[in-house]
């Protein structure tokens, strides 16, 4: 029997996530001949593990905390129900609402003319494609071009007990709200966790290493979150790190740190850094990895070797989903688009991000500490401002606004801003685009304000 001709592409994208997808589609568009290879969901971490039913939660936990300022605004609504949350009929909902998008996502890829297959591929010996297949069977595949975009996953936890513990992908797998939980992590997702647990009515125990969280982010974002963290009421274990779990006789988990104490929870969810998602068989084709296990790139996105390429959270490269979906983009414009695109290539500096805490944070640009690095501490004016927000007004308890516009040179040119406080995100995205343009404080300064916001403070900062 004659061997079988494995199946060529023009285009062959190894990861069904937010990068992979957009640049199959993209490259579909151009009329190329497109496969897209997946070995979970479609859609990877953001759609089913992270970014969309984290917002849910998020959204549930904004909700409760209404609920208990509504009678300060003159409702007669009770502010126990704020802790009425129905966990076990909430998760199916949201469950259902990421199954509905992973339909969503297969019916554009069909509409685009992109092959979908599901199964997980890895490079055999001959340098091929081999894609064990969900049937049990395998197929082998050729392609003039190949992308690489199969994304993170959580790094486990490497202690005693460390089978009682649940990572930020098995969060969305639990099936009761936990009365007492403990999330480990200074990162976003510890920090997004915490808060709606928090606010869901959980007794919420943070542990971190430091004395602050976010410790990626400008101290003003760090300082205001974690002390107003802890006077909400989560329980904020400083300089702590978790040396074993212990599962008790009453189910209970009891986690014992480094400090000598002790602690008994209901979930431990453990948000300590991810790794990328390899195991690839990139040793065939000559892909070199870092000694961090990260996809080495150029500015072009492609490997050191010929014809294949990587983005995304595989890479390293600034680990946020519209990045990759950017970069997915501008890789398939140039490969397969028209000659205006040949030199395309993603952006990855001055790229705004948020973190979906309560109250939210946003920030664009450097820190202060970078800033002061960069251009040197006399080449700087720091804007600074910190007020109650309008709404808080006719309330007891209040949130902070913290906002800060570091400002280069003579022209005053915005090189980092970072905001805290209700609704940031939406704000810093308007803000994110003049300051990608080059914005300039006197630019800023020549918005009239919109009154009454809490954004109109960063055109009004003196």
């Amino acid at each position: 029997m004659a061997p079988i001709t494995p199946k060529h592409y023009d285009y062959l994208v190894i990861g069904g996530g937010s990068g992979g997808v957009a640049s199959s589609r993209r490259a579909a568009s151009y009329g190329a001949k497109t496969l897209l290879i997946e070995g979970g969901h479609i859609g990877g971490t953001c759609v089913n593990v992270g970014c969309v039913p984290k917002k849910v939660m998020w959204y549930a936990s904004e909700v409760a905390k209404t609920i208990t300022e509504a009678r300060e605004y003159g409702f007669d609504v009770d502010p126990k129900l704020a802790k009425t949350f129905n966990w076990e009929y909430f998760k199916p909902k949201r469950d259902a609402y990421v199954e509905r998008l992973n339909g969503i996502y297969e019916r554009n890829l069909e509409k685009e003319g992109v092959e979908l297959l599901y199964g997980w591929a890895k490079f055999n010996e001959d340098g091929l494609v081999e894609v064990a297949k969900r049937d049990g069977t395998s197929e082998t595949f050729t392609a003039d071009n190949i992308l690489i975009a199969t994304g993170g996953k959580p790094i486990p936890p490497s202690i005693p007990g460390a089978e009682h513990i649940i990572d930020s992908n098995g969060f969305f797998k639990l099936e009761k709200q936990p009365k007492r939980v403990a999330v480990v992590g200074a990162g976003y997702i510890g920090v997004e966790f915490s808060g709606f647990f928090h606010g869901l009515g959980s007794e919420t125990h943070l542990i971190i290493r430091g004395d602050t969280f976010l410790r990626k982010f400008d101290e003003s974002i760090q300082t205001t979150l974690t002390d107003y963290y802890t006077k909400i009421g989560v329980n904020v274990h400083k300089k702590t790190q978790v040396k074993s779990v212990e599962k008790l006789a009453d189910g209970a988990l009891k986690l014992t740190f480094d400090t000598g104490s002790t602690l008994e929870v209901d979930s431990v969810i453990w948000t300590v850094g991810r790794h990328s998602y390899l195991g690839l068989g990139l040793e065939h084709v000559g892909v070199k990895v870092t000694d961090r296990g990260l996809i080495v790139v150029d500015e072009y996105q492609e490997t050191t070797a010929k014809n294949i390429f990587s983005l995304g959270d595989v890479t390293g490269e600034v680990e946020l989903t519209p990045v990759a979906i950017a970069a997915g983009r501008k890789l398939s414009n140039r490969l397969f688009g028209p000659e205006q695109f040949k030199d395309q290539k993603q952006d990855y500096t001055n790229v705004p991000s948020a973190v979906f805490s309560h109250p939210e944070a946003g920030s664009i640009g450097l820190s202060e500490a970078d800033a002061v690095e960069k251009y040197g501490k006399d080449n700087l004016k720091i804007y600074k401002s910190k007020f109650t927000p309008m709404y808080y007004a006719m309330l007891e308890h209040k949130s902070p606004v913290s906002y800060k516009l570091i400002c280069a040179g003579p022209e005053e040119k915005v090189v980092g801003l970072h905001l805290v406080g209700d609704a940031s995100s939406e704000i810093l995205q308007g803000f994110g685009v003049a300051i990608k343009m080059g914005a300039t404080k006197a630019d800023f300064d020549s918005v009239v304000a919109i009154h009454p916001t809490s954004a109109e403070e960063l055109v009004t900062l003196r």
